[in-house]
């Protein structure tokens, strides 16, 4: 029998702190990015703003995130982190 070793439930919960908030800076500013670039290639002056709303929403979310959180930031890296998956697959196919 084969003992296979699982992941940890929480990938994070080894990490020291300044490791999750480098991960959320950088989720963080590759999504930024992303969207910054969809407003400067928008079709038209609606889907500009509305890629420039969620410039501005993430920048926002950023700010809010209490410095000694441990939950918020991992939250935010995962719902990013799904975000960029979503955006780079849009570009892809």
């Amino acid at each position: 029998m084969t003992n296979h070793a699982q992941p940890p439930a929480d990938p994070y919960q080894d990490l020291p702190t300044a490791v999750i908030s480098d991960e959320f800076s950088e989720a963080a500013t590759t999504l930024t990015g992303f969207c910054n670039d969809r407003s400067k290639g928008a079709a038209t002056a609606e889907e500009r703003e509305e890629w420039w709303d969620k410039v501005m929403a993430l920048r926002n979310s950023r700010r809010a995130v209490r410095a000694h959180d441990w939950d918020q930031p991992i939250e935010h890296i995962a719902l990013w982190a799904r975000k960029i998956e979503e955006l780079e697959s849009s570009q892809r196919g």
